[in-house]
């Protein structure tokens, strides 16, 4: 069953530039979610640091999706979205921990980890499409799929500082 439904998302993407099609249209969406599920949970957070980082990474969120409508243009094709499975379930995966945990340090904790996958598909995913791009001769593409990377694995970078400097020791302290 899984082969077939695979086997059906796949057929129109025969080429290279299908499948770098469909991908987009993946991110788009993603994105667009992303950005929806930030603005709620930052008001969930209580640590000031991830909270600014949050809000930080809301309004990076934002040029990602205005850098892949840009991309959308310029490889001629309407600004489409589609929706992915995997980032619905990490979506509902955040929200699930939100409704079931207490705001402050292990909320903040537990919402840093669901962030970092998502952050950790959007890094392969936008790697993946960087060299989709090259393959196929997009170079002004190329650049803004760099400049998206390097932000994801920089706000990854950033939620890895803000856990291990003091979020998760506040977090294992409360289980004393």
């Amino acid at each position: 069953m899984l082969a077939n439904t695979v086997k059906e998302e796949y057929s129109e993407a025969r080429e290279l530039r299908g499948l770098f099609e469909k991908q987009l249209k993946e991110l788009y969406w993603a994105e667009g979610i992303m950005a929806d599920m930030l603005a709620d949970v930052v008001a969930e957070a209580s640590s000031k640091d991830l909270v600014a980082l949050l809000e930080n990474h809301l309004d990076e969120t934002n040029h990602h999706i205005v850098r892949l409508e840009r991309i959308f243009e310029s490889i001629g094709i309407p600004a489409e979205e589609l929706p992915y499975e995997a980032v619905s379930c990490l979506i509902k995966e955040a929200e699930s921990f939100i409704d079931n945990s207490m705001q402050g340090v292990v909320r903040d904790a537990g919402l840093i980890a669901v962030l970092q996958k998502i952050k950790h598909y959007e890094i392969a995913c936008y790697g993946t499409m960087r060299a989709y791009a090259l393959a196929l001769r997009e170079e002004d593409v190329v650049v803004l799929l760099e400049q998206t990377l390097e932000e994801e694995k920089g706000a990854d970078l950033l939620m890895s500082a803000i856990a291990e400097s003091h979020i998760n020791i506040e977090a294992a302290d409360k289980e004393i």
